[in-house]
């Protein structure tokens, strides 16, 4: 990942109106703020009805508990969220010794992050699996159609993780050297998993469940603020959103490829275990 960042280390000396103190423009400090700000927006938007729809189906008795797990991954990444907040906060507020001594924390939590994911993606399958073929009668025929579509989904889950720890890895080395890779390279990293948040927004068109492409259009609109001011500002396309795209696009396309193949769903239940 230092190689990754590395390579454009020739191109971080161009003149970078978005980072440095002071900047030339207002907007050029608090950018980034509100990306942070608009990322929270997303995930609030998108978690917190389905959660509420959720805790009441609980309430009733139509579903299970949500697992410990599941709890886990929304504290620690909510956590994120709070701490890619705080960071921008103290930048755009010229604190940057304590941005870079509150910053260590992500070397802890991204880990942990990835591991609950981990640990989460096959949970949930299990906990749908088992009600779809032990459960009663009204609950296997509920749960029967949603398997595959949890098949398909984690082709997102399997992506998003990998993506999010490459992209902050590629961020996190690069914090020394290149602070304009790191910074972006942060929100483009974030960006990744806020297709789970923006799947839960049903009032949005949507091509799921019969083509994930259209939460790949809503990723990019996501980060659209900060690219069109920043080639607004520096009149280029920074590297960061180059090395990005060139990895997120066709990892893209492969899953749309294999979204609801018959065989990624065979090759879902054996990693799956069923």
């Amino acid at each position: 990942m230092a190689t990754v960042a590395g390579s454009f280390s020739f191109r971080e000396r161009r003149p970078d109106l978005l980072s440095g103190t002071p900047r030339a423009h207002s907007i050029d400090r608090w950018i980034f703020v509100a990306m942070a700000a608009w990322f929270i927006v997303i995930v609030l938007t998108g978690f917190v009805p389905d959660a509420l729809m959720k805790i009441g189906m609980v309430k009733a008795g139509q579903r299970p508990p949500f697992p410990m797990v599941l709890h886990m991954h929304a504290v620690l990444m909510g956590t994120f969220l709070l701490l890619l907040q705080a960071q921008t906060l103290m930048v755009a507020t010229g604190r940057c010794a304590l941005h870079k001594q509150v910053g260590v924390a992500a070397f802890v939590l991204v880990p942990a992050l990835v591991v609950v994911g981990l640990i989460l993606a096959p949970t949930m399958y299990h906990q749908v699996w088992g009600g779809a073929h032990f459960g009663p009668p009204p609950v296997r025929a509920a749960l029967a159609p949603v398997v595959p579509l949890l098949e398909n989904i984690l082709l997102l889950q399997i992506s998003a993780g990998l993506l999010f720890a490459l992209f902050i890895g590629v961020a996190l080395s690069a914090r020394k050297a290149h602070p304009g890779m790191h910074k972006r390279m942060m929100f483009l990293a974030t960006a990744v998993p806020l297709g789970a948040a923006i799947d839960r927004m049903w009032w949005l068109p949507s091509s799921m469940p019969a083509s994930p492409l259209s939460t790949d259009g809503y990723i990019l609109a996501a980060v659209a603020p900060m690219l069109l001011w920043d080639v607004l500002r520096n009149r280029r396309v920074h590297e960061a959103y180059w090395l990005w795209l060139a990895i997120y696009l066709p990892t893209a396309a492969l899953v749309a490829f294999t979204w609801d193949k018959p065989w990624w769903h065979s090759a879902a239940q054996r990693l799956m275990g069923v």
